[in-house]
Formats: C-alpha cells, sequence, structure tokens
C-alpha cells in the first residue's frame, strides 16, 4: 500500500509516497507517476533521511 506524506496537499503537486510492508526497504515513487519506477532505500538509510528531515524543519 502506497502512502503519501501529511504534509502533502490533495492537489497532487510535488510529492512522494512510500509503500510499507517490505522488511528491511522503503520502495519510494513520485506521485505523478504511480506507474513509473520506484526507487528502493534501505530502512535505516530512509529513517536517517526523515530524521534529519524533522531536525531541520524544528530549527529555528
Amino acid at each position: 500500500m502506497w502512502r503519501r506524506s501529511s504534509y502533502s496537499n490533495q492537489e497532487g503537486g510535488d510529492c512522494v509516497e512510500v509503500a510499507d510492508g517490505f522488511p528491511g526497504v522503503v520502495p519510494v515513487r513520485d506521485s505523478k507517476a504511480p506507474h513509473g519506477p520506484a526507487l528502493c532505500f534501505e530502512a535505516v538509510s530512509w529513517t536517517a533521511f526523515i530524521g534529519g528531515l524533522k531536525a531541520e524543519h524544528r530549527r529555528p
């Protein structure tokens, strides 16, 4: 099941979607091209990436 960020709006825009249920990896695709290719990242790397984004977002 693909899911989109809660920060995305319903107008489409420039969004990525991630899929759950793949042990050890996180598939990522462009929401505007759902039948296009997906990139797969190691779950540990994806978690670090998202953690960095959240930390940067909290910065004053």
